[in-house]
């Protein structure tokens, strides 16, 4: 399988389960989700929504629709993920891909252990390509100026998603939380987001924090863009791996939304 084929596959597999999606209308987590014979089923034997017309076809189209979009980001976050691991594999030559990954145990309020993971890890001390390592180790270290902090001695960790537009409190905290212990355990924290959305409070408030963010724009420096990045430190053009399959991700995405959009 060549790199364009496998990282093809490794965006597009966690969007294509999209199609499968079905609401769960507040089944549980355990519950399949309802197809629409069963949900007629369901709302026609309610009599206050049978009476006001909720058992329709358009009201399970709605509800499919609603779910199926959280559903779309979610999985192309997953895929953003999967391709960026991918190709930090690819690029560092790592003796073993489990070097990309990283996590730590913390302990839940309730006394239990749980282990948080973070989604690529630039580990200096593994990296086999020796063009790679020099030019990762110089822009930690840039990095790290420009956040005004010492560099870190292990390299990086990545938590990657496909956009941020979110304002929940909680997830910051985690964020922040994140930032703390990589940097406890050596490693510079970035956050790598494939699109260029994203709340200007939350990269000031995640800077201050000492935190690093990357963004999908196609200009500035290496330690403003991941389009730059990737292609100046990695030494792999994400933008034109985009540019260049962007019609056949265009027609998966587009073949996915037809499906979530329908009533069947």
């Amino acid at each position: 399988m060549t790199d364009e084929t496998l990282y093809l596959k490794r965006f597009l597999d966690p969007i294509k389960v999209c199609r499968r999606y079905k609401p769960k209308f507040g089944l549980g987590s355990r519950e399949e989700g309802l197809d629409l014979a069963r949900f007629l089923s369901i709302y026609g034997a309610d009599p206050f929504y049978s009476w006001i017309g909720l058992d329709s076809d358009l009201m399970y189209a709605a509800h499919k629709a609603a779910g199926g979009m959280t559903s779309v980001y979610r999985q192309i976050g997953k895929g953003c993920e999967n391709l960026f691991r991918q190709i930090v594999i690819d690029r560092t030559q790592y003796e073993d891909p489990k070097f990309a990954l990283w996590s730590y145990i913390t302990t839940t309020k309730t006394g239990k252990n749980k282990t948080l993971s973070l989604d690529a890890r630039l580990e200096l001390s593994k990296i086999q390509n020796l063009d790679v390592k020099a030019r990762v180790n110089q822009w930690i270290a840039d990095y790290s100026i420009y956040l005004g902090v010492p560099a870190p001695a292990n390299g990086a960790v990545f938590e990657v998603r496909q956009g941020y537009k979110s304002k929940d409190s909680k997830r910051q905290n985690a964020d922040i939380d994140n930032i703390a212990v990589a940097w406890a355990n050596g490693y510079l924290p970035v956050f790598a987001i494939f699109s260029a959305q994203i709340d200007a409070d939350l990269v000031l408030r995640y800077r201050n924090s000492r935190g690093g963010i990357i963004i999908g724009t196609t200009s500035g420096s290496s330690q403003i863009s991941l389009f730059v990045f990737s292609h100046e430190v990695l030494g792999y053009d994400l933008a034109d791996f985009f540019h260049r399959n962007s019609e056949v991700i265009k027609s998966e995405v587009y073949s996915t939304l037809e499906i979530l959009l329908r009533a069947e």
